[in-house]
């Protein structure tokens, strides 16, 4: 007999019971350790959901989930921008510790480096198979812009405890215009081999600055006139790509799928999902199916076609039976920006719909709007459904709660500012954190606490000068608010207070301090 048949025919069986094997498998109902997926939206402000009290558009699914579990109405991002937050929502470091944590360049080398202990890190040891899925924006490759993006990256997710990712490098106004998977450009395309600058162009390669004709899909109504992919101006220069380029419309399709992929293939056994979408960054581009379905234009559908992609996790949770042991945290990584650089009447269409809800400001302010953010926990198994928590959380405390849960024992030094709140995110009691730092993006810091808003003083500019009609919260003197009262951040209370302020100064030296000794 032949002996790679006779191999073979020993093989056979082996796999025919593996495979019998997993179909008999149970999924995992271990309360010690739930699945675990945060959904991550993009730019999603507190008011733009039903749930929150949105206009114009209806999120039945986000709501569901909220029914299902618990609401927070005063929960906050750690940074009024992307790259700061998600650092330290992955890190349980205030970003403002860490040179090299503004908003990233497409090419920046990794900001979370190999040997800092992630959320990632955390799960992992504790058996989960953990994923990164969607945006990701937080630097690929040792050093920002020597990334070769025709080879695998020598170093990426793999090296932040992560088993497997299918991410966007950046944001989808930034080259490159690519998905990333374990490493590598997905679809890479040999005839069209890719270079990314940020300083340059390439010669011949047209520009929305030079060729707004050629952007037929979204012209831009500031900045965002660099290279042209898909019909519209990015920031940055990007040459090749061929059919590896993403189409915006199919962004939210493409991810989903990958997020479904992975939640089938591990359904027996504890994992650990970091899901960010592109929704409802810029530019607004979601697929023709969702046109129309809001009064709002491209933004409010895009909050449509997120909802959607929540709706298609939880189908799929349940047709899988493992919704009851799946924890869903959904959150946003920042405020909501309205006109954002692209022409997509964004602003013009509002009709009454108040993004940023109650709060004063929006993305990039030191105002609550810039960091007070939804969040929704469901645990069906643990969490009792339909309740609302008023509790004071950051977002910085997730890591140290979450390795609370599943009994995981953190490394000296690691998660420096992140605090056990697990109890607090599953309704078992109202505790409100002694205080919460926010960070705009002028590096300006402010101090929360339930009842009192302290921005620390700064001479800037009153609104953002690059475009977005967003007030910084800029002053050149002491502001304290009284959140509790009606007027929320509308009548500076400083100087009747100098007690309070003197306070919360101190916990801003303080914070500073540590910094300092580190």
């Amino acid at each position: 007999m032949n002996k790679s048949y006779l191999a073979l025919s020993l093989l056979a069986p082996l796999a025919t019971q593996a495979a019998n094997a997993a179909k008999k498998a149970k999924p995992n109902t271990d309360p010690n350790r739930p699945n675990v997926i945060i959904i991550l939206a993009d730019d999603l402000g507190y008011g733009d959901l039903g749930c929150y009290g949105a206009k114009n558009v209806e999120t039945p699914n986000v709501d569901r989930l909220a029914n299902q579990g618990i609401r927070f109405t005063d929960t906050h991002a750690i940074a009024a921008t992307s790259t700061p937050s998600r650092f330290s929502i992955l890190t349980g470091e205030y970003a403002w510790r860490r040179p090299g944590t503004d908003v990233a360049a497409g090419n920046a080398g990794m900001i979370i480096r190999p040997e800092d202990y992630t959320m990632a890190d955390m799960f992992r040891s504790q058996g989960y198979r953990t994923c990164a899925i969607g945006k990701w924006h937080l630097g690929l490759g040792d050093k920002a812009g020597t990334q070769d993006w025709n080879a695998p990256l020598p170093a990426g997710l793999a090296d932040l405890g992560f088993d497997y990712h299918y991410i966007m490098a950046a944001t989808a106004d930034r080259v490159p215009c690519v998905f990333i998977e374990n490493g590598s450009v997905a679809n890479w395309d040999a005839n069209a081999p890719i270079e990314v600058s940020y300083k340059q162009n390439f010669p011949g390669e047209p520009t929305g600055k030079q060729n707004p004709e050629l952007c037929y899909n979204m012209k831009s109504s500031h900045g965002h006139n660099m290279s042209i992919v898909n019909g519209i101006g990015r920031i940055g220069y990007m040459r090749g790509g061929g059919k590896a380029l993403w189409k915006d419309e199919n962004i939210a399709d493409s991810i989903t799928s990958h997020a479904i992929d992975f939640i089938k293939a591990n359904k027996n056994n504890p994992f650990f999902m970091y899901f960010a979408t592109n929704d409802v960054h810029v530019p607004r581009f979601p697929h023709q199916r969702f046109r129309g379905k809001s009064t709002m234009g491209v933004r409010g559908d895009a909050i449509v076609q997120f909802d959607w992609s929540v709706g298609q996790i939880m189908e799929t949770l349940d047709k899988l039976g493992i919704a009851d042991n799946t924890i869903i945290l959904l959150t946003s990584d920042n405020g909501p920006v309205v006109d954002d650089g692209y022409q997509d009447q964004a602003e013009e269409l509002l009709n009454g719909h108040k993004p940023s809800g109650p709060w004063r400001g929006n993305k990039y302010s030191a105002f609550e709007g810039g960091t007070c953010v939804p969040a929704i926990v469901r645990w069906p198994a643990k969490v009792k459904a339909g309740q609302t928590s008023n509790a004071l959380v950051s977002q910085i405390d997730y890591i140290r709660s979450f390795a609370s849960l599943v009994g995981a024992r953190m490394p000296q030094g690691s998660a420096p500012d992140s605090e056990d709140c697990m109890s607090t995110l599953l309704g078992k009691d109202n505790n409100n954190r002694k205080y919460v730092l926010e960070l705009a993006s002028n590096h300006v810091l402010s101090v929360r606490t339930k009842q009192w808003k302290y921005i620390e003083p700064n001479n800037g500019p009153k609104m953002i000068q690059w475009g977005p009609k967003v007030e910084t919260g800029n002053n050149p003197m002491p502001q304290l608010f009284d959140i509790s009262a009606s007027e929320w951040e509308g009548n500076n209370l400083a100087d009747q207070n100098p007690q309070t302020v003197y306070t919360m100064q101190n916990i801003l030296r303080d914070e500073r301090a540590k910094t300092k000794k580190k």
